[in-house]
């Protein structure tokens, strides 16, 4: 098959109904501004197989070394974002985005194939390393369904189902056989962690630098620094992304933005209408429009 790269959208915005695949391929020299991602989130899985490039990839709090073959899986929400090294090989990675309907339709009595996404335990790492063969398998299905949506051939939407399906399960298998923890590379890294754990708990009271330097037991710029350091954002800046993650999810599930603005912590309706257009460019009311004419298709 012949190697084709797709040109990087900074949106990381889905339009298919099902599943979309990306084969991205970018070098400093030629490509510098696709060096910078900011920290970000979706409203889909993500599984992201990694190739070449220096890279360390944050998730929340966690700060992985990428290595060619490396697979991350990412959950719609976690925040997310990789930071660059000096190394002048080329980026290259292939992206693999899943809607939450599309994972739903795979979901049997027996088994849920989002259980490899699953982030209800923290200590959880995103990163699935394996041998040489099994990361061959992997990059074989991702290139199979890759030549299906370029080619558009005949049975092509069957075939690409039938490989993302396999693929699924055989991350799912890999995942139970070997079970992957994640482990802090440093101190400012656990300490980021567990504020990360904190925010994402209480994210529905008034969380303040000042109550969280003092829970902490740390100077305000100490606990700032690290944190900045590990995630790559403020605190006050990391809050706000998590309310607005976790807001759209409830307004996916067809909760008023009234309700929401509420239960995400922010303090009146004003605040939450003016954090969710500039993050995401429309008003609540109009996002809510978008979904029920996404759902009436």
């Amino acid at each position: 098959m012949d190697e084709k790269y797709q040109k990087f959208n900074h949106s990381q915005l889905m339009t298919a109904n099902d599943f979309e695949i990306y084969h991205y391929k970018h070098y400093k020299d030629i490509d510098g501004e696709e060096f910078n991602v900011d920290l970000h989130h979706h409203d889909f899985y993500e599984i992201y197989f990694f190739i070449s490039g220096d890279v360390t990839f944050s998730i929340e709090s966690k700060q992985y070394v990428l290595l060619p073959g490396d697979v991350l899986l990412i959950n719609p929400k976690e925040l997310h974002q990789p930071k660059f090294g000096p190394g002048d090989a080329p980026y290259e990675r292939i992206v693999l985005w899943v809607r939450k309907s599309c994972m739903e339709r795979f979901k049997t009595q027996r088994e849920d194939l989002t259980e490899c996404f699953d982030s209800s335990d923290h200590k959880r790492s995103n990163l699935l390393r394996v041998g040489t063969q099994r990361q061959n398998n992997i990059l074989k299905l991702l290139k199979l369904m890759i030549f299906e949506n370029e080619n558009d051939l005949y049975g092509s939407e069957f075939l690409k189902s039938c490989f993302l399906g396999q693929l699924l399960v055989e991350i799912n298998r890999l995942m139970r056989e070997t079970p992957h923890m994640y482990k802090p590379q440093d101190k400012g890294s656990a300490l980021a962690s567990e504020v990360v754990n904190y925010i994402n708990t209480h994210y529905q009271e008034k969380i303040s630098l000042e109550a969280l330097a003092a829970k902490f037991f740390m100077s305000k710029y100490h606990l700032s620094h690290e944190f900045n350091r590990v995630v790559g954002t403020s605190i006050y800046r990391y809050i706000i992304q998590k309310r607005l993650l976790i807001a759209k999810q409830m307004l996916y599930e067809d909760m008023s933005p009234t309700d929401v603005y509420q239960k995400c912590g922010f303090g009146d309706y004003a605040n939450f209408y003016r954090a969710f257009k500039s993050e995401y460019g429309i008003s609540p009311k109009e996002f809510v429009s978008e979904i029920k004419k996404n759902n009436d298709r």
